[in-house]
């Protein structure tokens, strides 16, 4: 009986030594996945492919690194919001196009498209802080812009990107008018336990219980509950029941934290939802979802009618 309680902590703690020589050398390369296996890193496609009048714009990040970008331009006046739009981690961003095409129709706004260091045609490697620095980049150009409505700038970020977005919008809000979140996660620290459930008891976010005595090799802990709660501008979160990859509940969560402090959040959620597909699964409804946020809180004159708030309300689950 000795024994066999000998080698069952011995397999313990030979599985927590595996599992953090995996993070420390590997996290990069599970968290951030620029090229999809079997693909080039270049983009298969432009904007121009789908009839698309866009131009490239070329950054430089606070660091000095350079990015590629897409500015996507839905009328020649600019007219309408812009939507600053964050990507998942993994691909690039002409693999979105499809998406922001049918979002420049629906919802008559203008998109501009980032790709993060690493990604793409940009320049460096993928991290936290050089993830952070680009998306600033990206929206200190728009406010810069006089072709645009400075003030409906609205950041828009799916899984990764939701992080990415929350980031910026807490760092920003007198440039932000508001931030819609879709299939983003609590943190990758949660991420990090659902994935590599061996360790789970030692990572973990700020809502998980256990002594997280490996939170500290984490370098991209992108702690999203944390900075959802100091977030000023109004949000709107968008949940695929059916996700695969992030857990639902993480939306839930984010959700129930910043409202706390902040009553203008909207959670709807979409049954049929998968992690990268809410936005086909969701048809009629999720867009119209994110028009009446838009035409709320980013409107083309500075008010809106108070039927905004009730068609949004009537359009959640269980009105």
């Amino acid at each position: 009986m000795v024994e066999l309680l000998k080698a069952l902590v011995y397999g313990a703690g030979g599985m927590a030594v595996v599992g953090l020589a995996a993070l420390v050398a590997l996290q990069e390369r599970l968290v951030y996945v620029p090229v999809l296996p079997g693909l080039p890193r270049a983009y298969s496609i432009t904007p121009s492919r789908l009839r698309l009048v866009y131009e490239d714009v070329w950054l430089r990040a606070a660091d000095g690194v350079r990015l590629h970008s897409w500015f996507l331009r839905h009328s020649p006046t600019g007219r309408g919001p812009t939507i600053l739009f964050f990507q998942e981690n993994a691909g690039n961003i002409a693999h979105r196009l499809e998406c922001v095409r049918l979002m420049m129709q629906r919802l008559q706004c203008n998109v501009f498209m980032l790709s993060y260091r690493g990604y793409g045609e940009s320049e460096g490697y993928p991290s936290q802080s050089g993830i952070t620095k680009d998306a600033q980049a990206a929206l200190d150009h728009l406010v810069q812009r006089k072709d645009i409505d400075t003030s409906r700038i609205v950041i828009f970020g799916r899984s990764l990107g939701g992080a990415v977005g929350a980031v910026l919008a807490k760092n920003n809000p007198d440039k932000v008018s508001a931030l819609v979140l879709e299939n983003t996660f609590t943190s990758i620290l949660d991420m990090a336990g659902i994935m590599l459930p061996f360790l789970r008891w030692f990572i973990g976010g700020s809502s998980s219980k256990g002594p997280k005595l490996l939170n500290c090799v984490v370098r991209s802990p992108w702690s999203t509950l944390d900075v959802v709660a100091e977030v000023k501008q109004p949000i709107l979160f968008l949940s695929g029941l059916q996700d695969e990859l992030v857990p639902p509940s993480h939306m839930k969560m984010l959700y129930d934290k910043a409202i706390e402090n902040n009553r203008n959040c909207r959670f709807v959620d979409f049954p049929s939802g998968m992690h990268m597909d809410t936005w086909i699964s969701g048809g009629d409804r999720y867009w119209r979802t994110i028009q009446l946020f838009l035409d709320q809180y980013a409107p083309e004159v500075q008010s809106c009618d108070a039927s905004c708030t009730s068609e949004i309300a009537n359009d959640e689950p269980g009105s």
